[in-house]
């Protein structure tokens, strides 16, 4: 166990509630399929992700991590920074429109602490990691508020030297916003180390968004074989085998102390466990206000 570990996240719900945005995927499935997710939530206002790969589990994982690293670790840069460096930096951060008022965040830390923060067995294999971001980085987000519409990446920078491990990343603004103390879903990171299959990471971050801590909400099988799986399957078999994963990972939860009880067949009321208390030696995001500081820069 390193001395530090992070107790929660502050998730920007767009991420974590865009359909389809992070999936199941079969081997191979990333050569053949490009991301391409649309969520209209009314009143003119939709985001548009797009990308030359499709996300699963693995990088929702990562970014979720991200973000956790994020608020003791991160740097806010100012709208106008004071330094050469700093200008320097917030023209690569690619702001747009209002996005240049606002703050930005910079994580700096290192492919091993975001491993042990995700729970990965093995913290010295960097490559997984770096692939994932680099497919995060690689994302185009359409972000559409009435007649105007704003453009940046999923992750606005990203830099990282193999040869001491050293990882440099800056959030988008959504995500920053979240991390900053604005509308955020707060995700356990205790739980997400304990998950051990895609499709328990992939309803856990759903269910995170839309059932706050003490509360409970009702699901039925096929919504949450969605949460995985977001294109309907039309093979019997297929939808058997769904469910049946479905299942396990509710389990999964369950054994985490969330409470999960059928109502009725294939419907369960999804209770969420209460705040946990943050033991000696974590990192509490639980306030407004936490670790981040002011960049020099």
């Amino acid at each position: 166990m390193h001395k530090l570990e992070l107790t929660h996240a502050r998730h920007d719900p767009i991420h974590c509630l865009a359909p389809g945005l992070f999936r199941s995927l079969q081997k191979g499935e990333r050569k053949r399929a490009k991301l391409d997710v649309v969520y209209d939530f009314g009143d003119g206002r939709r985001v548009e992700f797009s990308g030359p790969e499709p996300l699963g589990a693995d990088d929702l994982r990562i970014l979720q991590g991200l973000v956790a690293m994020a608020g003791p670790a991160g740097l806010v840069l100012s709208p106008e920074p004071q330094t050469e460096a700093g200008r320097q930096l917030r023209l690569f951060l690619e702001p747009k429109w209002d996005a240049i008022r606002q703050d930005a965040m910079v994580v700096r830390g290192s492919y091993r602490a975001l491993a042990r923060e995700v729970g990965y067995a093995n913290v010295d294999n960097a490559k997984p990691i770096r692939d994932c971001i680099e497919r995060l980085w690689k994302v185009s987000v359409i972000v559409q508020d009435g007649k105007r519409r704003q453009g940046f990446r999923l992750l606005s920078e990203y830099a990282s030297d193999e040869h001491d491990g050293k990882l440099y990343v800056a959030l988008n603004p959504l995500l920053a916003r979240a991390v900053m103390g604005g509308q955020h879903v707060r995700i356990s990171m205790g739980e997400v180390r304990a998950l051990r299959t895609d499709a328990a990471r992939l309803i856990h971050q759903r269910l995170c968004a839309w059932i706050d801590p003490g509360k409970s909400g009702r699901a039925d099988i096929d919504t949450l074989c969605g949460y995985v799986w977001p294109d309907a399957a039309v093979n019997a078999n297929t939808v058997k085998t769904r469910r049946q994963t479905v299942r396990r990972a509710l389990a999964e939860l369950d054994a985490l102390g969330w409470r999960v009880e059928s109502y009725t067949k294939g419907k369960w009321e999804i209770s969420r466990p209460q705040a946990y208390r943050t033991p000696a030696g974590a990192v509490s995001l639980h306030g407004a206000h936490f670790n981040a500081t002011q960049s020099p820069l």
